[in-house]
């Protein structure tokens, strides 16, 4: 049986539709703020903190530079701790957060560049789904996601 982790606090989806904590980063996709067609990829690696944002297309993110983060990362950040909580994401980046304190400032990174391809593939696949007429029976694929409030 798998424990189900329920979101902390709902989230804005149109500015940040997909974030995860997966393959040892927390990584999401982050709408552009003056491009309804343009996507950003941002990522933070656990334990280096690497930082990394790019378009959907691998065209490196400009406001990206050294150890400060973009607007992207920032909004990716604050939507990570509203899905999984500020003490869960900072236990999987290893990030001493001191009380009260803010997770993005605790961070001590540099630009690393890591690959969107997967992520934004990721992503797309999810977004599949929202395409499936709805209906009753399983999707196989789902059969490990909770169904909450569904009656048959």
């Amino acid at each position: 049986m798998v424990q189900v982790v329920y979101a902390a606090a709902p989230r804005k989806l149109a500015k940040v539709p997909f974030v995860e904590l997966s393959d040892g980063r927390l990584q999401g996709v982050v709408s552009s703020g003056s491009d309804i067609g343009r996507v950003y990829v941002a990522s933070v690696t656990a334990g280096t903190h690497g930082l990394s944002c790019s378009t959907n297309n691998n065209r490196p993110c400009g406001g990206l530079s050294g150890s400060w983060t973009c607007k992207h990362l920032d909004a990716l950040i604050d939507e990570a701790v509203l899905q999984y909580g500020q003490g869960r994401v900072a236990r999987y980046l290893r990030i001493e957060v001191p009380e009260g304190g803010c997770l993005a400032t605790a961070l001590d990174g540099t630009r690393d560049p890591a690959p969107a391809a997967v992520v934004f593939s990721r992503f797309l696949r999810h977004l599949a789904y929202l395409e499936l007429p709805g209906s009753v029976t399983a999707i196989p694929e789902l059969q490990w996601f909770p169904a909450t409030g569904v009656t048959s």
